[in-house]
């Protein structure tokens, strides 16, 4: 029994290899994106509301983009288990033009809907002079913000494309280098050090943009300094042609990832209007808990990832079912148990983190039972982002719509909206509600991953 959930030290050796550095990177991005967060909330309550419903609103379009990459990532890691650099470099591409793209339709729903978008979540009880300071300084932050979508797009087409090609050191280091900045410019900008003007949540949008352009910098250049690690950049801006049988390919596995990730973060954002529908404190009480939380969760995070290049490189490389199977089982149990750890460590946090922040004791009250609830949640999230990333190797990227951003609006986004309409259930239950429902999605994810019919192999 111990044999079928636990590897040998070859085995952990190896997920670690590729989980750590992403690990190490999403901990210190979010672990920054935290102190950046406290740092506006020293601010005011005004201030913090206003940048964290923009946040909500630019999940959307991150997610959007990972999606897109996700695609064309999951023909990336089978091209390289086979060693094939020109498909590999086909596949760049293909996230390149998409991120542009996606940018663009982004940046125009921004600019003409950015104000109707932050106003969603400024209808619950409060003062209606609170809702207009959340709206003014939502709006200012997002105006910033926009600059720095394109980077970002770019960057996360390199440092996928590293990732599923066995070079995760890279985009740890460029992720490094970009929160340092971002952190020392919050300093600088949002409270007015070393002689700069104190800029407040513009100061705080500055540093951020200026950190993607950074993270970029870093990561190209490696990626074009040294092209005999990374054999697919290798003219791979000489043309931007690819082949028409594989752009139908990735397209129609990208589509369905990309709507997968768009309704699913528009779902998780549903989630919080419902949630917002009960008073304004909401909005702060949730952007708290949810900064530790993702602080928190780089563990599960960062195995989900591992599992799709682990797998996917297997897949492509036409490993026998049984050994396909034996990974997917050890890196799964793996995954819940390493998250444990993290989500025993928030739960022993829950009442202290809110106390770094600005605001009022009924917003750090409400935020103290909700990292409490997202802390109990959390093994069961590593199980379902660990099927999700698994189902998502062999290209089943209608299966993982199905049992991602499916399951959101068909299950979560209901109750949710009929306990915050019809019932007088006190929020902090709503929200536990809600999120107990992982665990019902921890069955599908099973069910699935016992079918098998995942395990595809897609590169010729």
């Amino acid at each position: 029994m111990l044999k079928r959930y636990i590897g040998d030290r070859h085995f952990y050796k190896m997920v670690m290899a590729v989980a750590v550095p992403i690990m190490i990177q999403n901990f210190i991005t979010n672990f920054v994106g935290m102190l950046d967060n406290i740092m506006v909330g020293q601010v005011g309550t005004a201030e913090m509301s206003g940048v964290a419903i923009v946040n909500q609103i630019l999940f959307v379009f991150y997610l959007c983009l990972f999606g897109a990459a996700s695609g064309a990532g999951i023909f990336t890691a089978q091209f390289f288990g086979n060693l094939d650099h020109e498909g590999v470099r086909h596949t760049f591409r293909y996230k390149i033009l998409a991120g542009v793209v996606i940018t663009a339709v982004g940046t125009a729903i921004f600019l003409l809907f950015g104000s109707n978008l932050i106003g969603v979540f400024l209808r619950g009880e409060g003062e209606l002079g609170e809702a207009e300071k959340y709206l003014s300084f939502g709006e200012e932050y997002l105006a910033i913000m926009l600059v720095g979508l394109l980077p970002f797009a770019i960057s996360s087409a390199y440092s996928s494309t590293l990732r599923e090609c066995g070079q995760t050191l890279v985009p740890m280091v460029a992720g490094i280098v970009a929160v340092l900045v971002n952190l020392l410019l919050n300093w600088v900008l949002i409270f007015g050090n070393l002689g700069a003007p104190a800029l407040g949540i513009r100061g705080a949008a500055i540093a951020t943009v200026i950190s993607r352009f950074a993270e970029l910098a870093v990561c190209a250049g490696w990626t074009h300094t040294h092209s005999d690690r990374a054999p697919f950049i290798k003219g791979a801006y000489r043309s931007f042609a690819i082949p028409k049988e594989l752009a139908i390919k990735i397209t129609k596995k990208s589509l369905p990832l990309m709507a997968n990730e768009a309704l699913w973060s528009v779902g998780i954002t549903t989630l919080n209007w419902c949630y917002s529908l009960r008073s304004l404190d909401v909005v702060g009480a949730v952007n708290i808990a949810t900064t530790l939380t993702n602080t928190m969760s780089v563990s599960l995070l960062a195995m989900g990832n591992a599992v799709g290049i682990i797998i996917g490189q297997k897949l492509g490389a036409r490993k026998p079912e049984s050994e396909v199977l034996d990974t997917t089982r050890k890196l799964a149990f793996f995954s819940v148990a390493f998250t444990a750890v993290f989500a025993i460590a928030q739960a022993a946090l829950s009442r202290v983190f809110p106390g770094a922040y600005n605001t009022t004791s009924a917003i750090r009250t409400l935020a103290s039972s909700m990292i409490l609830v997202h802390a109990a949640v959390m093994p069961a999230r590593a199980f379902t982002n660990a099927s999700y990333f698994t189902i998502r190797s062999g290209g089943q990227a209608l299966v993982t719509f199905l049992f991602d951003s499916c399951f959101v609006w068909a299950v979560m986004v209901p109750t949710a909206f009929l306990l915050s309409r019809f019932s007088a259930v006190p929020v902090i239950v709503l929200f536990a509600i809600v999120e107990a429902l992982e665990f019902l999605k921890c069955i599908l994810g099973y069910v699935m991953l016992r079918s098998k019919r995942w395990m595809k192999t897609i590169i010729n």
